[in-house]
Protein backbone atom coordinates (compact mmCIF):
# COMPACT_ATOMS: atom_id res chain seq x y z
CA UNK A 1 0.00 0.00 0.00
CA UNK A 2 1.19 3.02 -0.75
CA UNK A 3 1.45 6.12 2.00
CA UNK A 4 -1.62 6.82 3.45
CA UNK A 5 -2.89 10.63 2.44
CA UNK A 6 -6.22 12.51 2.75
CA UNK A 7 -8.86 11.95 -0.27
CA UNK A 8 -7.97 15.45 -1.09
CA UNK A 9 -4.10 15.90 -0.46
CA UNK A 10 -4.35 19.04 -2.26
CA UNK A 11 -7.01 20.94 -0.82
CA UNK A 12 -5.25 20.09 2.27
CA UNK A 13 -1.78 20.65 1.03
CA UNK A 14 -0.12 17.82 2.14
CA UNK A 15 3.25 16.68 0.50
CA UNK A 16 4.40 12.61 1.00
CA UNK A 17 7.08 13.81 3.92
CA UNK A 18 4.38 15.96 5.81
CA UNK A 19 2.29 13.36 5.61
CA UNK A 20 4.79 10.58 6.99
CA UNK A 21 5.87 12.96 9.80
CA UNK A 22 2.32 12.78 10.25
CA UNK A 23 1.73 9.52 10.95
CA UNK A 24 5.28 8.97 12.69
CA UNK A 25 3.77 12.01 15.20
CA UNK A 26 0.20 9.97 16.06
CA UNK A 27 1.94 6.66 16.00
CA UNK A 28 3.93 8.21 18.75
CA UNK A 29 1.26 8.74 20.80
CA UNK A 30 -0.36 5.57 20.28
CA UNK A 31 2.16 3.64 21.78
CA UNK A 32 2.38 5.93 24.47
CA UNK A 33 -0.91 5.48 25.28
CA UNK A 34 -0.53 1.52 24.93
CA UNK A 35 2.51 1.48 27.01
CA UNK A 36 1.07 3.68 29.93
CA UNK A 37 -1.56 1.26 30.05
CA UNK A 38 -0.02 -2.00 30.19
CA UNK A 39 2.49 -0.45 32.80
CA UNK A 40 -0.93 0.21 34.42
CA UNK A 41 -1.92 -3.40 34.06
CA UNK A 42 0.81 -5.08 35.06
CA UNK A 43 2.04 -3.19 38.47
CA UNK A 44 -1.79 -3.59 39.39
CA UNK A 45 -1.24 -7.11 38.76
CA UNK A 46 1.93 -7.34 40.40
CA UNK A 47 0.68 -5.74 43.57
CA UNK A 48 -2.64 -7.89 43.40
CA UNK A 49 -0.16 -11.60 43.17
CA UNK A 50 1.87 -10.09 45.91
CA UNK A 51 -1.04 -9.92 48.31
CA UNK A 52 -3.39 -12.32 49.68
CA UNK A 53 -5.98 -10.06 50.91
CA UNK A 54 -6.64 -8.85 47.92
CA UNK A 55 -6.60 -12.28 46.05
CA UNK A 56 -8.80 -13.72 48.71
CA UNK A 57 -10.91 -10.53 48.00
CA UNK A 58 -11.02 -11.23 44.45
CA UNK A 59 -10.63 -14.71 43.53
CA UNK A 60 -12.10 -16.08 47.08
CA UNK A 61 -16.04 -14.57 45.98
CA UNK A 62 -16.91 -15.91 42.86
CA UNK A 63 -19.22 -12.79 42.52
CA UNK A 64 -16.59 -10.44 42.98
CA UNK A 65 -14.76 -12.25 40.09
CA UNK A 66 -16.98 -12.53 37.88
CA UNK A 67 -18.59 -8.72 38.72
CA UNK A 68 -15.35 -8.16 37.53
CA UNK A 69 -15.12 -9.36 34.30
CA UNK A 70 -18.68 -8.62 33.36
CA UNK A 71 -17.73 -4.52 34.57
CA UNK A 72 -14.26 -5.27 31.93
CA UNK A 73 -16.54 -6.49 28.72
CA UNK A 74 -18.80 -3.59 29.55
CA UNK A 75 -16.24 -1.06 30.02
CA UNK A 76 -14.22 -2.46 26.65
CA UNK A 77 -17.63 -2.99 24.42
CA UNK A 78 -18.70 0.59 25.27
CA UNK A 79 -15.37 2.48 24.79
CA UNK A 80 -14.89 0.90 21.50
CA UNK A 81 -18.36 1.78 20.55
CA UNK A 82 -18.06 5.41 22.06
CA UNK A 83 -14.70 6.12 22.52
CA UNK A 84 -15.05 9.12 19.59
CA UNK A 85 -18.03 10.70 20.89
CA UNK A 86 -16.36 11.20 24.79
CA UNK A 87 -14.28 13.80 26.05
CA UNK A 88 -10.79 13.46 25.90
CA UNK A 89 -10.72 13.44 29.92
CA UNK A 90 -13.67 10.73 29.80
CA UNK A 91 -11.86 8.70 26.89
CA UNK A 92 -7.95 9.09 28.78
CA UNK A 93 -10.41 8.13 32.16
CA UNK A 94 -12.49 5.16 30.73
CA UNK A 95 -9.23 3.08 29.28
CA UNK A 96 -7.24 3.99 32.47
CA UNK A 97 -10.40 2.23 34.71
CA UNK A 98 -10.05 -0.64 32.32
CA UNK A 99 -6.48 -1.12 32.39
CA UNK A 100 -6.73 -0.88 35.82
CA UNK A 101 -9.85 -3.50 35.89
CA UNK A 102 -7.77 -5.76 33.79
CA UNK A 103 -4.48 -5.70 35.78
CA UNK A 104 -6.91 -6.80 38.96
CA UNK A 105 -8.07 -9.68 36.83
CA UNK A 106 -5.19 -10.71 35.66
CA UNK A 107 -3.42 -10.56 39.35
CA UNK A 108 -4.19 -14.35 38.99
CA UNK A 109 -1.63 -15.59 36.59
CA UNK A 110 0.82 -14.52 39.59
CA UNK A 111 -1.18 -17.41 41.67
CA UNK A 112 -0.76 -19.95 38.64
CA UNK A 113 2.85 -19.14 36.93
CA UNK A 114 6.02 -18.09 38.56
CA UNK A 115 7.04 -15.20 38.25
CA UNK A 116 10.28 -15.77 35.84
CA UNK A 117 7.96 -17.33 33.48
CA UNK A 118 5.58 -14.60 33.12
CA UNK A 119 8.68 -12.25 32.91
CA UNK A 120 10.38 -14.34 30.02
CA UNK A 121 6.94 -14.42 28.34
CA UNK A 122 6.37 -10.88 28.51
CA UNK A 123 9.81 -9.90 26.84
CA UNK A 124 8.41 -12.63 24.13
CA UNK A 125 5.72 -10.79 23.56
CA UNK A 126 6.81 -7.30 23.80
CA UNK A 127 9.97 -8.40 21.02
CA UNK A 128 6.76 -10.33 18.98
CA UNK A 129 4.42 -7.43 18.91
CA UNK A 130 7.45 -5.03 17.96
CA UNK A 131 8.28 -6.81 14.99
CA UNK A 132 4.58 -6.91 13.76
CA UNK A 133 4.31 -3.42 14.37
CA UNK A 134 7.03 -2.30 13.18
CA UNK A 135 6.09 -5.23 10.25
CA UNK A 136 2.44 -3.34 9.77
CA UNK A 137 3.40 0.32 10.20
CA UNK A 138 6.37 0.18 6.88
CA UNK A 139 4.52 -2.86 4.64
CA UNK A 140 3.63 -1.84 1.13
CA UNK A 141 1.29 -4.35 1.18
CA UNK A 142 -2.73 -3.76 1.84
CA UNK A 143 -3.27 -6.04 5.05
CA UNK A 144 -7.45 -4.38 4.70
CA UNK A 145 -7.60 -7.23 2.48
CA UNK A 146 -7.22 -9.69 6.11
CA UNK A 147 -10.10 -8.28 7.98
CA UNK A 148 -12.53 -10.45 7.20
CA UNK A 149 -10.44 -13.53 7.60
CA UNK A 150 -9.32 -12.50 10.90
CA UNK A 151 -12.94 -11.47 12.30
CA UNK A 152 -13.94 -14.62 11.48
CA UNK A 153 -11.01 -16.06 13.11
CA UNK A 154 -11.86 -14.07 16.57
CA UNK A 155 -14.99 -14.88 16.32
CA UNK A 156 -14.41 -18.63 16.08
CA UNK A 157 -11.63 -18.84 18.50
CA UNK A 158 -14.03 -17.26 20.83
CA UNK A 159 -16.34 -19.56 20.55
CA UNK A 160 -14.10 -22.75 20.92
CA UNK A 161 -12.50 -20.91 23.98
CA UNK A 162 -16.60 -21.23 25.68
CA UNK A 163 -16.88 -24.29 24.83
CA UNK A 164 -13.51 -25.39 26.23
CA UNK A 165 -14.45 -23.82 29.42
CA UNK A 166 -17.17 -26.81 29.60
CA UNK A 167 -15.88 -29.72 27.84
CA UNK A 168 -12.55 -29.33 29.10
CA UNK A 169 -10.39 -31.20 26.40
CA UNK A 170 -6.83 -30.67 26.38
CA UNK A 171 -6.32 -30.96 22.35
CA UNK A 172 -8.90 -28.25 21.77
CA UNK A 173 -7.22 -26.04 24.16
CA UNK A 174 -3.77 -26.66 22.68
CA UNK A 175 -5.66 -25.53 19.09
CA UNK A 176 -7.04 -22.92 20.37
CA UNK A 177 -3.66 -21.44 22.11
CA UNK A 178 -1.60 -21.98 18.82
CA UNK A 179 -4.68 -20.39 16.56
CA UNK A 180 -4.59 -17.63 19.04
CA UNK A 181 -0.99 -16.95 18.66
CA UNK A 182 -1.69 -16.69 15.19
CA UNK A 183 -4.28 -14.77 15.41
CA UNK A 184 -2.70 -11.99 17.43
CA UNK A 185 0.78 -11.82 15.74
CA UNK A 186 -1.60 -11.35 12.77
CA UNK A 187 -3.89 -8.70 14.09
CA UNK A 188 -1.05 -6.68 15.43
CA UNK A 189 0.58 -6.15 11.99
CA UNK A 190 -3.19 -5.53 10.69
CA UNK A 191 -4.53 -2.80 13.53
CA UNK A 192 -0.90 -1.00 12.68
CA UNK A 193 -1.59 -0.40 9.56
CA UNK A 194 -5.03 0.91 10.08
CA UNK A 195 -4.46 2.63 12.87
CA UNK A 196 -1.48 4.45 11.08
CA UNK A 197 -4.27 5.16 8.07
CA UNK A 198 -6.07 7.18 11.01
CA UNK A 199 -3.60 9.69 11.62
CA UNK A 200 -5.39 12.16 9.60
CA UNK A 201 -8.99 12.17 11.06
CA UNK A 202 -7.60 15.01 14.16
CA UNK A 203 -6.01 17.30 11.85
CA UNK A 204 -6.61 20.29 12.99
CA UNK A 205 -8.77 19.33 15.62
CA UNK A 206 -6.38 18.19 18.53
CA UNK A 207 -9.22 16.60 21.10
CA UNK A 208 -10.17 14.23 18.33
CA UNK A 209 -6.39 13.77 17.33
CA UNK A 210 -5.86 12.39 21.02
CA UNK A 211 -9.07 10.92 21.07
CA UNK A 212 -8.14 9.04 18.15
CA UNK A 213 -4.70 7.62 19.44
CA UNK A 214 -6.67 6.63 22.81
CA UNK A 215 -8.82 4.22 20.24
CA UNK A 216 -5.82 3.05 18.77
CA UNK A 217 -3.67 2.34 21.32
CA UNK A 218 -6.89 0.26 23.52
CA UNK A 219 -6.86 -1.55 20.40
CA UNK A 220 -3.31 -2.53 20.33
CA UNK A 221 -3.63 -2.72 24.13
CA UNK A 222 -5.96 -5.67 23.85
CA UNK A 223 -3.97 -7.46 20.96
CA UNK A 224 -0.92 -7.11 22.88
CA UNK A 225 -2.48 -8.63 25.97
CA UNK A 226 -4.33 -11.48 24.18
CA UNK A 227 -0.95 -12.61 22.52
CA UNK A 228 0.74 -12.81 25.93
CA UNK A 229 -1.60 -14.68 27.45
CA UNK A 230 -2.06 -17.11 24.95
CA UNK A 231 1.97 -17.43 24.57
CA UNK A 232 1.85 -17.75 28.29
CA UNK A 233 -0.05 -21.34 27.86
CA UNK A 234 3.53 -22.47 26.03
CA UNK A 235 5.84 -20.94 27.86
CA UNK A 236 4.47 -20.54 31.53
CA UNK A 237 5.62 -22.31 34.13
CA UNK A 238 3.19 -23.14 36.83
CA UNK A 239 3.86 -22.97 40.01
Amino acid sequence: MNEFLPEEPQALQISPEEAAQIQVRFMTQVYGWMAGALALTGGVAMIVGASPEIQELVFGNRLVFWGLIITELLVVGYLGRNLLEMSVNQAVGAFTGYALLNGITLGLIFMIYTQESIASTFFISGATFGVMSLYGFFTGADLSRWGSLLLMGLIGLVIASVVNMFWFNSTLYWITTFVGVLLFVALIAYDTQKIKMMAFMGLGNDDLDRKTAVWGALSLYLDFINLFLFLLRIFGRRR
